[in-house]
């Protein structure tokens, strides 16, 4: 729950104690994102990204193309994190608890997102630990732990997650499965601090296992769901190159987080919030 053409105009967001510099504006989109372009600074670290258009790996025009050139390298200093996690589009207080019910392929799930009370040291960052389990008719068929932090400017960084699949109770796989600053594996944003149509970003980055991108396509709409109508909702489209048919929109809601998931290409999973109890 918790990754065509775009033109983009630069412009620059102060991240942390340098900058981040991106590209927006008006956008032709098909499915998923754009192509980001920016440097992510945390302290002294800078990592540059320049916006292109470009194909994947399988030479299909990319839906969400980050301008890299498949040379990705923030420079993370972990003194430009916190302890909380208060982004109002994603926020992780311990204790919160979103319950999630949704058709994929035709398989009804119930999906339960938990922000625990642990911390797990990534690249000497101390990340939230995120419980996110998945079932079926009463039986949990996948079972994550995902690793969150928020620097001092409030973007929310992804950090790596421990999956594992089950079938009939017993342990399948742990496809998914990485940690940044692990067998090369880096972190990305799964949050921006002031999230702005026309922003494209990875948010993580281990290649073959984990290449999810995601861009901001609107801001400030409206959906009404199980748990209730939610207003000034950022939509981020994700997009992942090693599924290239598939195209999701994620639905965050200030002050909740992600009350809706729809595929927009390449299926028609729909996954919505019924409950959410926030931490105290």
């Amino acid at each position: 729950m918790l990754a065509r053409v775009v033109s983009r105009y630069p412009a620059r967001i102060n991240v942390a104690a340098a900058s981040f510099e991106h590209m927006r504006g008006d956008q032709m989109y098909s499915r998923r994102l754009v192509s980001l372009a920016g440097s992510v600074a945390l302290g002294a670290a800078l990592f540059a990204v320049v916006t292109a258009c470009g194909d994947d790996d399988n030479g299909q025009e990319a839906v969400v193309d980050p301008g890299d050139g498949g040379v990705y390298a923030p420079d993370i200093n972990p003194s430009e994190f916190v302890a909380a996690i208060d982004n109002p589009y994603l926020p992780l207080r311990p204790g919160s608890r979103w319950l999630y019910e949704g058709v994929e392929d035709g398989t009804t799930e119930r999906i339960e997102v938990a922000v625990t009370d642990q911390t797990r040291e990534v690249m000497g960052i101390s990340a939230t630990v995120v419980r996110d389990t998945v079932s079926e008719d009463g039986e949990v068929i996948e079972d994550t732990f995902d690793w969150f932090a928020q620097d001092r400017e409030g973007n929310v960084w992804y950090l790596g997650e421990d999956s594992k699949e089950y079938e009939d109770g017993e342990l399948v796989g742990t496809e998914g499965s990485w940690e940044a600053g692990v067998d090369g594996a880096l972190p990305g944003i799964v949050m921006l601090a002031e999230p702005t149509v026309g922003d494209a970003y990875r948010q993580e980055f281990y290649e073959d296992e984990a290449e999810d991108l995601g861009e901001v396509v609107e801001t400030g709409a409206s959906e009404t769901v199980p748990a209730g109508a939610f207003d000034d909702i950022v939509v981020v489209r994700e997009w992942n190159p090693l599924e290239p048919d598939v195209v999701e929109d994620k639905y965050h809601a200030p002050g909740v987080g992600v009350v809706l998931e729809s595929v927009v290409e390449g299926g028609d999973g729909r996954v919505e919030l019924i409950e959410h109890t926030p931490g105290p």
